[in-house]
């Protein structure tokens, strides 16, 4: 099957949803660290927010990962090959973060003994309270956030190098109706 020029529409709205989602989710995530433990009910809120959330973006990511299997890629332009395993490399490592991050938050919660909720609807209990446990997913969740933070960026600094500098079309492949998402960002010289 040859290579499409650009995303399937279904492919393009989901990685604009994802980002938006994760976005607002490094928000939360950081922000709810600073709410106050006492009382108890707003922190909890947020907490249980950033669950549910966490558990929509794992949900979303497994079927833009069944979609991805099912559709190819467009093809890169012409770049250097170490810039095309690059960019591979950074895709595939959002992917398995974009699953392994939400995974692990939800393995701790499940181990420290309080029911998940799912946008307040309590999930099936399965798992014993285990400290030890919830620790390790609690660490695993904060290194992930960290590796996804840094991701992103390397992801966003490319795209910032394709739309102003290299100008080589290859944002089209994310854009609607084969247009550049940042066109109107692009740099132009003054005439």
């Amino acid at each position: 099957m040859p290579s499409p020029q650009r995303y399937t529409r279904f492919a393009v709205a989901l990685h604009w949803i994802v980002a938006a989602i994760v976005f607002a989710q490094f928000a939360l995530g950081w922000l709810m660290q600073e709410i106050a433990k006492q009382p108890p009910g707003p922190r909890a809120s947020a907490f249980n927010a950033h669950k549910s959330i966490g558990l929509a973006i794992l949900a979303l990511m497994l079927v833009r990962i069944a979609w991805r299997l099912s559709h190819p890629a467009p093809a890169f332009p012409p770049m250097p090959r170490w810039q095309a395993r690059a960019a591979l490399a950074n895709h595939v490592l959002l992917y398995a973060l974009l699953v392994a991050m939400p995974l692990a938050g939800y393995l701790g919660s499940a181990f420290s003994g309080y029911p998940v909720r799912f946008f307040g609807i309590a999930l099936p209990m399965w798992a014993a309270k285990n400290e030890a446990m919830k620790q390790a997913m609690s660490e695993v969740h904060l290194f992930a956030a960290w590796l996804l933070a840094a991701s992103v960026i390397a992801h966003l600094a490319a795209v910032v190098k394709h739309a102003m500098v290299d100008r080589d079309g290859i944002l089209a492949r994310m854009g609607w109706n084969g247009r550049e998402p940042m066109e109107e960002l692009r740099w132009k010289p003054l005439e």
